[in-house]
């Protein structure tokens, strides 16, 4: 039903004006066509974006690490260009499975697996229950892995419930979008500043109906309480890059989640908000590079 109502945004509209468009490909894994670009040689690091970005949330960031690394970046399901996918799929649980089946489907297991605030929660819950992944490094860009303290938490969801009920919260989430200074408001409010860009991306987004409604579903159904509580038997090696700026998620919940696993380290990047990879690729570029291991 929602697929008419709110179809996936139309890679022929965009193609011509999206960053690295060249390298993009449509690949069908677990009931979920995906668009996904890959970059590079070597061993494959798949990057993950947070909540109602894209894979355009790494452009800057691709191109510097593709000569280091086999480079996947996806839309997550329902974002962007990748369609929603079966009844579950933006879930924690279901985004975590669709995964699984693209990585099958490309036949990789990633040596690294970077994810962005939620998109960090999706790479923690698939190295906790996916046994290829045993080996797998795992980068946390201002990670969303706790439940956030306080009021916030209680109404989330709730909140996100309803709206995504309300068959009108989309589009008229998508009308305000459609206006510039909605946008970079929106984006300084997570503690960061974007170039016209990246504003402009956000913007293409955030004004398509379909990509909210998946937006406002995914938030409704996220639970990070089970994965929270099972951090400490992550044993992957952890590196956690952390935008000291950062409005969004509160920098001191990072160093809160480095404690509760055996093999993480923080790496404070200052002068930085929630999209720190954004701002300052190439200085990200070179945390990675510096504390990363490749192979």
């Amino acid at each position: 039903m929602f697929d008419s109502l709110y179809p996936t945004m139309q890679w022929a509209n965009y193609r011509s004006t999206w960053p690295h468009a060249q390298h993009s490909q449509f690949i069908q894994a677990g009931g979920i066509q995906w668009h996904v670009q890959i970059m590079g040689q070597g061993p494959v690091l798949l990057l993950l974006h947070g909540t109602g970005s894209g894979s355009f949330s790494w452009r800057g960031l691709m191109p510097l690490l593709s000569a280091h690394f086999q480079v996947i970046a996806p839309d997550l399901p329902g974002h962007a260009f990748t369609s929603r996918g079966p009844e579950g799929s933006l879930s924690l649980q279901g985004m975590s499975e669709g995964l699984r089946a693209l990585l099958l489907q490309l036949n990789v297991t990633p040596s690294i697996i970077g994810g962005h605030s939620a998109g960090a929660a999706i790479a923690a819950n698939m190295l906790l229950q996916q046994r290829a992944l045993s080996q797998t490094q795992l980068i946390g860009f201002n990670p969303a892995w706790l439940p956030l303290p306080g009021l916030p938490s209680l109404i989330f969801r709730p909140a996100a419930k309803l709206a995504a009920i309300n068959p009108v919260s989309a589009w008229a989430t998508a009308k305000l979008a459609s206006k510039p200074a909605m946008i970079e408001k929106s984006i300084v409010q997570t503690g960061s500043h974007l170039d016209a860009e990246g504003l402009a991306l956000y913007q293409s987004v955030f004004s398509h109906s379909g990509h909210v409604h998946s937006v406002l579903n995914m938030m409704a159904a996220w639970q990070l309480d089970t994965l929270s509580k099972s951090l400490p038997q992550l044993q992957n090696k952890v590196s956690i890059l952390v935008g000291m700026q950062d409005q969004t998620v509160p920098p001191s919940m990072a160093h809160e989640a480095c404690k509760l696993m055996p093999q993480a380290r923080v790496f404070e990047q200052h002068g930085l908000g929630h999209l720190a990879h954004e701002e300052d690729p190439a200085g990200t570029a070179q945390l990675i590079l510096t504390h990363c291991e490749s192979t």
